[in-house]
């Protein structure tokens, strides 16, 4: 009740699922730094105090412990965050009290790019740039994108293929679901 939904509930029933990720790790880098590095100035400011501070340890405690449930909050918001492509439209889903989808159809993707800096190669991220027919869509950069390079791939050959070969293997999976489907009920 209180979990927000999977992101292929979204989905219609003429879509097919092609890419269904979550942003990179390192997104939380920043973080996870600030928390510790914070938590560190409790510990050490909470050492240096005399035991008559126990007033103002008890706030600084109770500070840290603020810090620490904000990056669980961040953390948490990181885990229920979705990025799917199907053959039809993005999407996003977010947020863990509201959801939040967003939504752009692939037939108004005009340009596709993706960055990586050093630091994004060597941990396996990049940044997606989707550019729309002169409108600035939610979905027009995505930040901390896990393995750019095979998310570029398959978001191209859904804009730029060929959309008659893609709908036959479309129809060719669709017919295998239905086979194995028929025999598992047997």
């Amino acid at each position: 009740m209180f979990a927000p939904r999977d992101p292929d509930e979204y989905l219609l029933d003429s879509e097919r699922r092609v890419i269904r990720v979550r942003r990179h790790w390192a997104v939380l880098a920043w973080d996870v730094f600030e928390a510790a590095a914070l938590l560190a100035v409790a510990v050490m400011i909470s050492y240096i105090l005399p035991p008559s501070m126990w007033l103002f340890q008890n706030v600084l405690w109770y500070a840290a412990l603020i810090v620490l449930l904000r990056f669980a909050y961040l953390v948490l918001e990181w885990w229920v965050e979705r990025i799917v492509v199907t053959d039809k439209r993005f999407m996003m889903t977010t947020g863990v009290f509201t959801t939040k989808v967003l939504m752009m159809p692939i037939g108004k993707v005009t340009d596709l790019t993706y960055e990586r800096s050093w630091v994004g190669r060597l941990f396996g991220y990049g940044t997606m740039v989707v550019e729309s027919a002169g409108q600035i869509q939610a979905l027009n950069k995505i930040n901390y994108l896990p393995k750019p390079e095979q998310v570029y791939d398959a978001i191209s050959e859904l804009v730029f293929g060929d959309k008659k070969a893609q709908a036959e293997r479309f129809s060719m999976i669709k017919a295998k679901k239905a086979a194995l489907g028929k025999k598992g009920n047997a």
